[in-house]
């Protein structure tokens, strides 16, 4: 990727070790999730949220579901399952950033 330097990745080897880096931040743990009732659309993003997806075969354990301060769906065809996870993660990423004016300006 040529884009690597304009990204700052940190990897956890642990959901523990992601809470308890966690515990110094602000910001919101918003999970995306088909268990959901709240569309992502609906929603209002704010700095500082950070986006939570799981599998796409089996979702989130139990514990991160109870972590998560809110729990949202992105609408989908009747019948269909769920969205393949990288098509969730850009639907979700560029709608906080439509809310967020963080669009590039050209």
């Amino acid at each position: 990727m040529d884009y690597t330097d304009k990204v700052s990745l940190t990897r956890h080897q642990s959901w523990e070790a992601y809470i308890s880096a966690q515990s110094s931040q602000t910001g919101r743990l918003i999970l995306f999730t088909t268990k959901a009732s709240e569309p992502h659309h609906s929603f209002s993003f704010a700095t500082g949220d950070q986006l939570v997806f799981g599998q796409e075969s089996a979702g989130v354990p139990d514990d991160v579901h109870e972590a998560a301060d809110a729990r949202l769906s992105i609408p989908m065809a009747a019948g269909t399952r769920s969205l393949n996870l990288a098509q969730s993660a850009a639907i979700a990423s560029a709608e906080g950033l439509r809310q967020l004016n963080g669009w590039p300006t050209s």
